[in-house]
């Protein structure tokens, strides 16, 4: 059963949700894709930065097969270059491990290079429908405010208190 922030939440996001590419197409590679080019990066930004990719790695395997070189020349411009090797590797232990399939489960998506417990949640939720709970700089903001959170959100109590608030009210 949802709580009265959860519906009030989503009733705001079917008002107010931003039409944005990786949306318009919810496959587990896109959904991967947008939330580490997100990291670090305004939305705005990375959404050219999103189309270019999608068009030269459409899949993983694609991305997979690239060379290094090519994958930070398409991500050239987007700044934090680590985020474009991780997804390489990623892609590679995907294609070796997972038999081109992105994993579903939480555990396995954190043992994937480059995601952690907000991306796996993240990716676990959109791209296959399930129920994670995910904490961002953003969503630590609002869940502090409107629950009145004392604790320093950046201190183990803080994220541990937050991470407890996201699991019972975000949808």
């Amino acid at each position: 059963m949802l709580s009265e922030f959860s519906r009030r939440l989503l009733d705001w996001y079917a008002r107010a949700a931003r039409d944005l590419p990786w949306r318009r197409q919810p496959s587990p590679y896109a959904v991967w894709v947008s939330e580490i080019m997100a990291q670090q990066t305004r939305v705005e930004t990375a959404i050219p930065y999103f189309l270019r990719w999608m068009e030269r790695f459409p899949n993983v395997e694609t991305l997979a097969s690239a060379s290094q070189q090519e994958v930070l020349a398409t991500w050239e411009g987007l700044g934090y270059y680590s985020r474009a090797r991780n997804l390489h590797r990623a892609a590679q232990k995907i294609i070796s491990e997972y038999q081109g399939n992105i994993p579903e489960e939480l555990e396995q998506l954190r043992r994937l290079p480059g995601i952690g417990a907000y991306t796996a949640g993240a990716i676990a939720s959109m791209a296959f429908g399930q129920d994670e709970a995910v904490l961002d700089g953003n969503i630590r903001r609002v869940l502090a405010r409107v629950f009145d959170v004392q604790t320093p959100a950046s201190s183990p109590a803080g994220q541990q208190e937050l991470w407890g608030l996201a699991r019972q009210h975000l949808p």
